[in-house]
């Protein structure tokens, strides 16, 4: 039989593998697409298969580029592939990060994407700030790649888009942008935005809710269907290709099925975990009941054989005061 340790650890095996093929999802360039076109404002008048097959530069990189290497190299240009430890924090990755440029400007736009698949709203500390750190980081490491020396200018605008799977209802089928803003505290001046607007934080919370289901489309519903694990394979090719105009390619198709697979598997160890709680509680409590009811038996019977009142059985039993109001109720 498994033990404990043994289902742990094929539970934790599945849920990265389900983690994996989830970002490997999600850095599908015609779904990268979607998600531009409906956050992003540079991408807002460009149709998604233009953005997909000529604004997305390159294969996104999942998983490859952490987000604190090093820094005792800060004048060395890194390779995008490079796969830098930090002393203190291990190495930390970004989900999928790609450059993607804005057609039909004098000078070709490049920006710096990067993806996040999120599961847990609240792991402890503010999701969107640490979607302000992941901006922080590739603005400060474009130092060496972007430019060198004092070239701030050639800063790249920085995107850190967050897929909050399983938010509190409240957010659901919400987008939201963070981003920096100019505002006079004194006088009237006008900057040029592309100097001071650099990074977005956008957190898309996927789901619905009964009472409000208008929100519940475009680049929403895409991403809800796509990452549900409570649609199936036959399903979400209908939405995809009917709703979305998304074609089923073998690969993508693969990645779906994988998806949904683990998913499937995820869901069946998550139930047999629960049920194995269960029963353990289950067994707990009968156990104490069992041992309420002996203690009971014993009160009553001194109360009888030696004519005490209930307190002077549960002291001569030396059951501890916190419990006696109980017994006192389950006697009456």
């Amino acid at each position: 039989m498994e033990t404990t340790l043994s289902k742990s650890i094929r539970t934790t095996d599945k849920k990265a593998e389900y983690d994996a093929a989830c970002k490997e999802l999600l850095s599908e360039k015609i779904i990268l697409a979607w998600i531009l076109k409906d956050c992003v404002d540079e991408f807002r008048n460009i149709d998604v298969k233009e953005i997909s097959e000529y604004c997305i530069e390159g294969t996104p990189q999942v998983s490859e580029i952490p987000v604190n290497p090093d820094e005792e190299d800060a004048g060395k240009i890194r390779g995008e592939n490079t796969e830098d430890k930090t002393v203190y924090e291990g190495t930390v990755k970004y989900d999928i990060r790609f450059h993607a440029c804005v057609p039909g400007s004098d000078e070709r736009i490049r920006l710096i994407v990067n993806v996040e698949a999120q599961n847990d709203f609240y792991p402890g500390y503010p999701l969107l700030k640490r979607g302000i750190y992941y901006c922080s980081r590739m603005i400060s490491s474009q130092n060496g790649k972007e430019f060198t020396d004092s070239h701030y200018e050639k800063i790249k605008k920085v995107y850190s888009i967050w897929i909050c799977m399983n938010p509190p209802e409240n957010r659901c089928s919400t987008i939201t942008r963070y981003r920096i803003r100019e505002e006079n505290l004194v006088g009237n001046v006008k900057e040029c935005s592309v100097n001071y607007d650099l990074m977005s934080v956008i957190m898309i919370c996927l789901g619905k809710t009964e009472t409000d289901q208008e929100n519940y489309r475009g680049v929403l519903r895409l991403l809800d269907v796509l990452l549900s694990n409570k649609t199936g394979q036959e399903e979400k090719r209908r939405v995809l290709e009917a709703d979305f105009d998304i074609p089923m390619s073998i690969e993508l198709e693969g990645r779906v099925n994988t998806m949904c697979n683990l998913s499937d598997g995820v869901f069946r160890e998550g139930m047999e975990k629960g049920m194995e709680k269960g029963m353990e509680k289950g067994m707990e409590r009968g156990a104490e009941i069992g041992a309420e009811k002996k203690q009971l038996e014993n009160i009553g019977n001194l109360m009888d054989s030696m004519k005490l009142s209930v307190e002077q059985a549960m002291a001569a039993l030396k059951i501890p005061e916190a419990d006696w109001a109980k017994y006192r109720e389950m006697i009456r």
